[in-house]
């Protein structure tokens, strides 16, 4: 892709985002290598780029703007990468037609993690990867079905051992099924 069309959203995006903040806009001269700005972080969706994970998505949703570029067959000019780019990130070693489906991966699993996004924030602190471990299997109503149960601690009401058991299912769960969380 061409840096001219890159640049010009980027900066069109950068100059609403600091009308909005009520921010000093600051011009760059042109020998600065790289457009400055505190309010948002430029992301590039590239194989060459920083694996994306549960600890980056956290660490991600902690900026106050985020621009996501994501090119198309062969990718954006270089010279987008040397001089807007703040971070490059990767969904993983394989190659898509292009970025978009990896920055809406991007995308959801950031949102997710911003307050009042998820009916019940609950749910971001206890899923996946969180603590390292896979979460542990989720049961529902029925208490039976077929001839299948719900684990008697699900039913118990005591709550500490919910958790303690919900904790070692985790780990049992992690070691069986991706036990390169554990070598971590």
């Amino acid at each position: 892709m061409k840096p001219e069309p890159i640049f010009a959203a980027v900066e069109d995006l950068r100059g609403k985002i600091r009308k909005t903040s009520n921010t000093e806009h600051r011009t760059s001269n042109a020998q600065q290598s790289r457009i400055e700005n505190r309010e948002s972080k430029v992301i590039l969706m590239s194989p060459t780029g920083r694996r994306f994970d549960q600890s980056f998505a956290t660490e991600l949703s902690r900026e106050s703007h985020l621009i996501v570029i994501c090119g198309h067959y062969e990718g954006v000019d270089h010279r987008v990468v040397e001089h807007l780019i703040d971070e490059e990130i990767s969904i993983g070693d394989y190659v898509l037609t292009n970025g978009a489906i990896a920055a809406v991966v991007l995308v959801d699993a950031i949102v997710r993690l911003l307050p009042s996004v998820l009916g019940d924030q609950q749910s971001a602190i206890d899923d996946s990867f969180r603590e390292g471990l896979l979460e542990a299997p989720q049961y529902t109503r029925p208490a039976e079905f077929r001839v299948w149960k719900v684990p008697e601690i699900l039913l118990s009401g005591n709550h500490a051992q919910i958790a303690a058991w919900r904790k070692e299912q985790a780990k049992k769960r992690t070691r069986e099924n991706r036990p390169d969380l554990l070598r971590e």
